[in-house]
């Protein structure tokens, strides 16, 4: 009689078993929906923002004059769809994108805290009709239109070294290149040494945001600078890298005449107030080193 009550205990406990394993894997996996709803429903609205942003930043930046930008056949930029900084010159002209260019000013993303200058240092200057923009210097770079001072040999290792560590299209480093010399020359620079601290502030990133909001190349606080920023655009311009170098050029400039050489610029401007940079100034100079071996070009002082 005790073998009956065993047989039918066995027989429920044999049911009840995988009812019980699929009810723990369920909650399991009930569990992570409504893990992953939340998690979406906090990052979703900052993905959304990122990508209205994305898209204000690359209307900006190829926006042409007229009819736009368009490639003919050959993949080369059609000379009627570019702004007249972009078009090939006349013979004997020297070669539009060797203008100068106006600057701004910008802040750092080291992670040593002390990311952003927050000193105002001068009016802002727009980007005025005519002038370099991103779209005419990646325009110059495809054509390989020379950049005045340097030589070609020198430009192409330069471009070279830059596109092959840093992994940017050959043709955007020719841009870049282009604009830190027109902009060096307008802010009495070393150009190398603007693309030494572009190197270590973003490695080349346009869109690259620190923890503390320094954005683009040259990690532009754009919440201290924003009213620098409104005559190229408002803040979605610091993501134009011609707009962004223009306004780290001017504040590391200013933080060079201020401090009364290069060291203690580049330290004024990763917003150092100490005696110690944390050592920014020396893996910016190291670079600038490495870059100068690379395109045979000295640097300046």
């Amino acid at each position: 009689m005790r073998s009956v009550p065993e047989h039918l205990w066995r027989g429920v406990h044999a049911v009840l078993r995988p009812v019980g394993e699929f009810v723990h894997v369920s909650a399991i996996y009930l569990g992570l929906a409504v893990l992953t709803t939340l998690g979406l429903s906090l990052v979703l609205p900052s993905m959304r923002q990122q990508s209205q942003q994305l898209h204000e930043v690359v209307l900006t930046m190829f926006q042409a004059d007229g009819a736009g930008y368009t490639s003919d056949d050959e993949g080369e930029v059609s000379d009627w769809a570019l702004p007249p900084t972009a078009q090939a010159p006349e013979p004997g002209a020297a070669s539009t994108a060797d203008t100068a260019a106006g600057g701004t000013e910008a802040g750092s993303a080291e992670p040593s805290g002390q990311a952003g200058q927050t000193a105002q240092t001068g009016p802002a200057v727009p980007i005025e009709p005519g002038r370099t923009t991103f779209a005419g210097a990646l325009a110059a770079s495809l054509r390989d239109q020379p950049i005045q001072g340097v030589t070609q040999s020198q430009s192409h290792a330069l471009r070279s070294y830059l596109a092959r560590k840093y992994r940017i299209a050959n043709s955007v480093a020719g841009a870049l290149i282009r604009t830190a010399f027109e902009v060096g020359r307008e802010q009495k620079l070393d150009p190398q040494l603007l693309l030494a601290v572009i190197a270590i502030e973003s490695r080349y990133n346009p869109f690259v945001e620190s923890a503390v909001g320094a954005q683009g190349l040259m990690q532009v606080m754009t919440s201290v600078h924003r009213d620098k920023l409104r005559p190229s655009g408002g803040s979605a311009a610091v993501f134009d890298p011609v707009v962004n170098m223009r306004v780290g050029a001017q504040i590391l400039a200013d933080c060079i005449r201020r401090r009364g050489g290069i060291e203690g610029g580049l330290a004024c401007y990763v917003g150092a107030t100490g005696p110690s940079d944390g050592g920014y100034g020396a893996r910016v100079l190291a670079e600038r080193r490495r870059i100068a071996l690379a395109s045979g070009l000295p640097p300046k002082d």
